[in-house]
């Protein structure tokens, strides 16, 4: 893609508008695994290559030690002379400026897992390479084809795949089957569409807990995500360049949200943390809960009652965005770098590896084949909430994502927050959202 601006000055606001959106201070200095552009010598004398490889912890659960105990056993099992050095680099936001800013000091990593949403920043700053190349050479159409095309959705543009699907997720609704019984609803019927949401909500409120918690902290705009495609369309268009956030029927969603804090008075008032909703809900705090499915892992460790999986409860029609992390190969970096980097990208996402990983930590498989491995059948046999996402993807459309995300997402975001909280009617939110985007994107619609 070609801009009118350079590249530096694209990187610069880039890093700028991520900055004012994340919790971290200054971006820590980039790891020592990372490799200067213009080649590697090493590598091409055949001496050991070690791949740096940045991964962001986005819920609970122990995958600092699922990412590390895997780049173990390829270390064990590869007799090529590369060996992968996993890196934890915070959230998705924070994992994201810190590629960032070692790309800008020549030393960007050789492959990172990120949020499947950051296509297009990664794209405006000209990081990452397109992967059809090593698709072609292996694995080819039976293996990208074999990927679900909800989680492709976010990794393909302009006929290029860019990335591939590895820890990607829905938003599920979980509900405590306990507390369902107290008020009298049956635990085999979570509520299925708004109505049923509502009256649900309200029977199971009481001193102490309440009948639902949606975060409307970290990932808003994901949750809010939800309620547009229930009830209209997506919130952007397929190449990133335009947003529909002011349309009456998200106007329409986001009085429904607010009317279950202010009305129907089941949920809390003020922000909602999307980081201790799980332990609202696995303490007793709340009956139900909106959240990744990611979280599944550590609902199933820690709550002490029976707890169901169900579709988010749909309005005009059933309907989630995706979520999760791709895998990325950077630019700057030596050919033999690249192609080491794809063939730990190939041996993560083999079919029994990819549904171990699902049944560890609760994200969704990606592929049909993993789905259809026996270790993953016997798993839903045991534990049929596990099903529940993967279901779900009938229903499911890209995640939000535009260029110049950073600052997109925060206009986004902080807008979503303003309603929620009661400064802003819905109406005044999402058109002061759609006209500060608009002229943020404008640049790429000339």
């Amino acid at each position: 893609m070609v801009f009118s601006k350079s590249k530096s000055i694209i990187v610069t606001v880039l890093i700028a508008s991520l900055l004012l959106i994340t919790a971290c201070g200054a971006p820590a200095a980039p790891a020592s695994g990372g490799n200067a552009a213009g080649g590697d010598s090493a590598s091409k004398s055949n001496k050991p290559i070690e791949l740096s490889f940045y991964f962001p912890v986005a819920v609970g659960g122990p995958l600092t030690k699922i990412f590390d105990s895997l780049a173990e056993q390829f270390n064990k099992e590869n007799k090529d002379g590369i060996t992968v050095k996993p890196i934890y680099t915070g959230s998705n936001q924070d994992t994201l400026i810190k590629a960032q800013t070692a790309v800008m000091g020549g030393t960007p990593p050789d492959l990172m897992l990120v949020s499947s949403t950051d296509l297009f920043t990664l794209l405006d700053m000209d990081a990452i390479i397109p992967l059809n190349d090593l698709i072609a050479k292996d694995g080819g159409d039976a293996y990208i084809k074999d990927f679900y095309e909800g989680f492709l959705a976010n990794a393909q543009t302009g006929g290029k795949t860019y990335s591939i699907p590895f820890q990607r997720s829905t938003i599920i609704l979980y509900y405590n089957k306990d507390a369902f019984k107290e008020v009298g609803l049956d635990p085999n019927k979570p509520p299925q569409n708004y109505k049923e949401l509502t009256e649900y909500a309200k029977k199971l409120t009481k001193p102490g807990r309440w009948g639902l918690e949606i975060s409307s902290t970290e990932y808003i705009g994901w949750m809010f995500q939800a309620f547009a495609l229930q009830n209209g369309k997506n919130l952007m268009d397929q190449d990133g360049k335009k947003v529909f956030f002011n349309t009456p029927e998200n106007v329409q969603a986001l009085q429904f949200w607010i009317d279950l804090i202010k009305k129907e008075k089941v949920m809390p008032e003020g922000a909602t943390n999307w980081a201790t909703i799980p332990s609202d809900f696995m303490s007793g705090k709340t009956a139900m809960m909106y959240h990744t499915t990611g979280n599944l892992g550590a609902v199933k460790n820690g709550a002490k009652f029976e707890f169901g999986t169900a579709f988010l409860p749909a309005g005009k029609n059933f309907g989630t965005p995706v979520g999760g992390a791709n895998l990325y190969i950077f630019k700057g970096i030596a050919k033999e770098r690249q192609e080491a980097a794809w063939k730990y990208i190939r041996w993560l996402t083999q079919p029994e590896r990819l549904a171990q990983f699902s049944i560890d930590t609760g994200y969704v498989a990606p592929t049909r084949s993993s789905n259809e491995t026996e270790i993953m059948k016997k798993y839903i046999a045991s534990f049929p909430q596990a099903v529940t996402a993967r279901d779900q993807l009938k229903y499911a459309a890209a995640s939000f994502s535009t260029h110049s995300s950073g600052e997109v997402g925060k206009i986004w975001n902080d807008n979503l927050q303003s309603a929620i909280t009661g400064t802003a009617t819905a109406a005044e939110a999402l058109k002061k959202a759609q006209e500060a985007a608009e002229k943020v994107l404008a640049p790429f619609n000339k």
